[in-house]
């Protein structure tokens, strides 16, 4: 058995990326970026019209009011799209819609509700003077040429989508999706939505796992619950190491009489590199590789593969697509947290930040390894390693944010 630091750099040393890809922008949502995105232009790309108006010189306008107007000659327009051709001269105007270039000529925007409004008329009256550069966007004030937009190994949410769009790019380099084999084990499983026997029990771990694996951007190629049997066990996880990337397995990895999944890995040729880590929750955690795939062995026990999963598994699935994990971070508790004497401790929590912006949080009552429940509100995950004393109210701890949560 190995204390849970040594487990993760042992992992960690086996990571290898998993190289990129190109795909089309509508594609790209939810994937690691491979490159870093700098701006072929600058942002605007040209001075315009942050309002509907009139593209004056300032300088016309000087001493203009409701009840002293000034009039000026419209000689265009210029529209978003569409700009005004000319330039313009002393004493006149263009009208100039929102987004509209700027014309030639022109250094400020009478606002359309400070004039005589838009028509035909070749004459305009300005009820209020102007100075050069209002209304205007000006080129390049936003974001300059060749600035570093977007860095490598973000997330491509909403924002990196709209800025990627923005500036031009039908196709974007990410990182390829690791390829996920996903088993369960367990002769009492039963798929939610059909009838339960007696001793048996529904299969939650696949639709927690398989839905923890999205979201840390894995792609699942091959899925499956299998029964207490070397035969079966062998065929999937074969058929696996020829697929994946990443094995995970959900149950028989302990030392009961049906507990197979360690042994059969072995007979198909994967490396142990560990079988127990001093942790509680989920102490029977195998990792090994293949070749260039890793297999992770999570506890049957729901809330064991859970929080294993999100320590263990999550980060590699990130890491490798190059992705910025999330750090560690220090929290205050406001209620005790219990910490085991010779084991590192893990639980499910929920951290908010006060009034005085200090990062609070507690664990929660239920901590069996068998209550689920215990997740539903969690945004967090709170360790402690192996001591003498329980920690207390006001006491700092190390918490793990739960990725898709806040």
């Amino acid at each position: 058995m190995i204390p849970v630091h040594e487990a993760k750099t042992i992992i960690k040393s086996f990571l290898n990326g998993t190289g990129s890809e190109i795909v089309n922008l509508d594609k790209a949502g939810g994937r690691i970026l491979y490159e870093c995105i700098n701006a072929d232009f600058p942002m605007p790309r040209f001075d315009n019209s942050a309002m509907d108006g009139f593209a004056v010189k300032a300088i016309d306008t000087m001493g203009a009011s409701k009840e002293n107007p000034l009039t000026l000659k419209m000689v265009g327009a210029s529209y978003a799209g569409k700009p005004f051709e000319g330039s313009i001269q002393s004493g006149e105007c263009t009208q100039c819609m929102t987004g509209a270039m700027i014309p030639k000529g022109a250094d400020a925007i009478v606002i359309v509700e400070q004039s005589s409004g838009f028509s035909d008329k070749e004459m305009v009256q300005i009820y209020s003077q102007t100075r050069k550069g209002n209304h205007i966007r000006i080129q390049g004030e936003e974001v300059k040429e060749n600035t570093l937009l977007i860095e490598k190994g973000k997330n491509i949410s909403a924002g990196e989508l709209g800025i990627l769009a923005a500036f031009g790019f039908g196709e974007v380099n990410v990182a390829r999706r690791p390829a996920v084999a996903l088993f369960s084990t367990g002769n009492e499983l039963v798929e939610p939505g059909k009838s339960l026997a007696k001793g048996q029990i529904y299969n939650s771990n696949m639709f927690v796992l398989g839905d923890m694996i999205k979201s840390a951007g894995g792609k699942i190629v091959l899925q499956d619950v299998i029964s207490d049997d070397k035969s079966s066990l062998k065929t999937f996880i074969t058929s696996a190491l020829n697929q994946a990337d990443i094995i995970i397995s959900s149950g028989g990895i302990s030392m009961g009489r049906g507990d197979y999944v360690r042994s059969v890995l072995i007979e198909s040729g994967v490396q142990e590199h560990f079988w127990k880590v001093n942790q509680k929750p989920g102490k029977p955690l195998f990792f090994g590789t293949a070749d260039t795939s890793l297999i992770f062995g999570l506890p049957g026990n729901p809330v064991s593969s859970f929080i294993c999963f999100q320590e263990y598994i999550d980060p590699v699935i990130r890491e490798i697509q190059q992705e910025t994990p999330l750090p560690p971070m220090k929290a205050t508790l406001t209620d005790t947290f219990s910490v085991e004497k010779s084991k590192h401790r893990f639980r499910f929590g929920k951290y908010w930040i006060n009034l005085n912006g200090k990062i609070m949080c507690s664990a929660f009552p239920h901590d069996g390894s068998h209550m689920l429940t215990s997740s539903l509100d969690a945004n967090c995950i709170l360790e402690a390693p192996p001591g003498e004393f329980d920690l207390v109210p006001g006491d700092e701890i190390t918490m793990k944010r739960i990725n898709w949560r806040n």
